[in-house]
């Protein structure tokens, strides 16, 4: 397994995530581990269900042109 190590971290955060840590029940180290964990996740799966879900909710609608409204919006 790797390690990480970071520097510079401001007392303020390291003192949040272990306020994080003691109302979840779990270490400081355990909740970082899964932190970094949750934001390495394939987020590309995450995109194409969103996208998919917005083609759900738009399919059979029609949009009309939208220069004309571009152009009265512009013209006042």
């Amino acid at each position: 397994m790797a390690q990480v190590l970071i520097r510079d971290l401001g007392s303020e955060v390291v003192d949040k995530l272990k306020e994080r840590a003691k109302f979840r029940g779990r270490s400081l180290e355990a909740e970082l581990r899964l932190i970094l964990e949750q934001a390495a996740q394939d987020t590309r799966r995450q995109g194409l269900a969103e996208l998919e879900s917005i083609r759900e909710r738009l399919a059979g609608k029609t949009f009309g042109d939208s220069t004309m409204m571009i152009r009265e919006d512009r013209d006042r």
